[in-house]
């Protein structure tokens, strides 16, 4: 199949390259259009030439009429007095005729001019040529019709008032002719006309003069088509090529330098592309070795029950059974533990993009979250203990109330998990001047062992759920810290972890510390 015409010009191929050329060259024609029909511009013209002929026309009319009449009480046209003044105030390009009170043609400007009408002569005609048809009926017939036009013009202007025409002469041209009555007192003894020049070519020459303004609005208009298809329409069809070429994984992420570092709307959007393609690459990757991780652990537990399934039957020590089948109940507890953050894990992002962030106010957040731990709390069992010194004008924060409280929930249960039976889990809603963008500041601290060092940082990875001695296993997936570090991270602020030492620089136990941006 042919390619199309004007997909062989740099711009044919970009369906945004040929719009762009449209609209220009569209004003463009409507601009030539314009000034080549001319059709007001004539009008003006002839409007113009008929007033500039009808004012002539006066003064040569009052001085015709005083110097070439004579006659009392009778006066008459001469024709000699008339030659005179006709020869001598009728300017180039012009005609004046001077017709009697009859109509009858008394003088011609045209013979006493020295203007030669030249016409051009037929070529010279070989022996055995056909004749060619005589343009002499022809020139008749425009000769009559020219002559009943002026007599109509004439016998109006007999009548007493000024006649103004636009009409063609004998050889077919358009002109513009006046036809003004030469009165002495009140009685009409003539008709003076005067023909202006030939319409079509004023015209004609005005049309020939804007051609110049023509070509440099022509070329103007190409020139910025070619600029804005090349610094829009090119760009944009790289950025599309570099997209599919991300699509169909040849490449990692979108990467034109050139079109990075432009300060325009299409570096932002190539900024934005390549951004975007490797946020979804890394989110990909995240995935990945999140299925990996997952697979993993589910297999600890389901490995762990089906050796203990495996070795039930051959024990035949009850005590021993019970410790299995203890095993067991744990193991499925624990999976389905794992099972349910795996759960909560992978829709985060879905519920984060989709919830409209509100106004919430943290203090409120936290005493309802608190409250429920302190309603069903047993003697002997981990306490929790709240304090505020920020007002709740200043607890405000713009977020999702539900993940909000899911990462309360996870701090407090596992700052309980790891603090010895009858201790107490502290919180505290303040001011923090760490960082000015991140005015507010949640502290929860237990009494439990500490983090070891190296690990300050790392309890916040997927699964992990490394414990000190003396702590009970299991009773964590190891997707808690992630999520909250994820649902933080998701509202602008802060997490992280650090232990509490006393003077002698004995760890006495954990502290976790979040920052958020506040509305206050």
């Amino acid at each position: 199949m042919a390619r199309p015409w004007f997909k062989r010009f740099p711009f044919g191929q970009s369906r945004l390259g040929r719009l762009i050329f449209g609209l220009n060259l569209l004003g463009l024609v409507i601009l030539v259009i314009g000034a080549l029909v001319l059709s007001d511009l004539r009008r003006s013209l002839i409007v113009t030439q008929i007033k500039s002929l009808t004012s002539q026309a006066e003064l040569m009319a009052e001085v015709i009429a005083e110097v070439s009449t004579e006659g009392e009480p009778q006066p008459h046209l001469e024709p000699e007095n008339a030659v005179f003044v006709l020869s001598r105030f009728i300017p180039a390009g012009q005609r004046a005729r001077l017709f009697d009170d009859k109509g009858k043609q008394l003088l011609d400007s045209y013979p006493l001019s020295d203007t030669i009408d030249v016409h051009t002569l037929a070529p010279a005609r070989a022996p055995g040529d056909p004749v060619p048809k005589d343009k002499t009926s022809k020139r008749e017939a425009l000769r009559q019709v020219a002559e009943q036009q002026l007599r109509t013009e004439v016998m109006m202007a007999l009548s007493g008032s000024e006649s103004a025409t636009v009409r063609a002469n004998e050889r077919g041209v358009k002109i513009v002719s006046v036809s003004i009555p030469l009165k002495r007192v009140k009685e009409v003894l003539g008709v003076l006309t005067i023909e202006g020049g030939d319409v079509d070519k004023i015209v004609q020459a005005q049309r020939l003069a804007m051609l110049p303004f023509i070509l440099i609005a022509f070329g103007v208009t190409m020139l910025s088509s070619l600029l804005l298809t090349w610094l829009v329409s090119r760009p944009i069809q790289r950025l599309s090529a570099a997209a599919d070429s991300v699509r169909m994984a040849k490449t990692r992420a979108i990467s034109l330098p050139d079109l990075e570092a432009r300060r325009d709307e299409i570096g932002v959007l190539a900024r934005s592309l390549e951004s975007m393609t490797d946020t979804l690459w890394r989110r990909m990757e995240e995935i990945d070795r999140f299925a990996a991780d997952v697979s993993h652990e589910i297999k600890n537990p389901l490995t762990s029950i089906r050796s203990a399934l495996e070795t039930l039957p051959m024990v035949k020590n009850e005590a021993a059974k019970e410790k299995l089948l203890a095993v067991i109940n744990q193991d499925v507890r624990r999976a389905d533990r794992l099972i349910t953050d795996i759960s909560n894990a992978s829709r985060l992002d879905a519920e984060l993009s989709r919830d409209t962030p509100r106004t919430v106010e943290i203090g409120a957040l936290l005493e309802d979250v608190i409250s429920l731990y302190q309603q069903s709390h047993i003697a002997g069992e981990v306490s929790v203990d709240f304090k505020r010194t920020l007002t709740p004008a200043a607890s405000k924060v713009s977020g999702r109330e539900g993940p909000l409280g899911q990462v309360f929930r996870n701090l407090i249960d596992n700052a309980r998990s790891f603090s010895p039976p009858g201790g107490e889990v502290r919180v505290r809603l303040e001011h923090s001047s760490l960082d000015p963008a991140l005015p507010l500041s949640i502290v929860l601290e237990d009494d439990g062992p500490g983090i070891p060092e190296d690990n300050l940082e790392t309890i916040f990875q997927r699964f992990y759920t490394s414990r000190p001695k003396g702590t009970s296993f299991g009773k964590n997936s190891g997707l808690g810290l992630s999520i909250s570090r994820q649902i933080i991270a998701a509202h602008g602020g802060r997490i992280w972890a650090e232990n509490r030492k006393d003077e002698a620089g004995n760890v006495i136990g954990a502290r976790f510390c979040i920052l958020l941006p506040s509305v206050y």
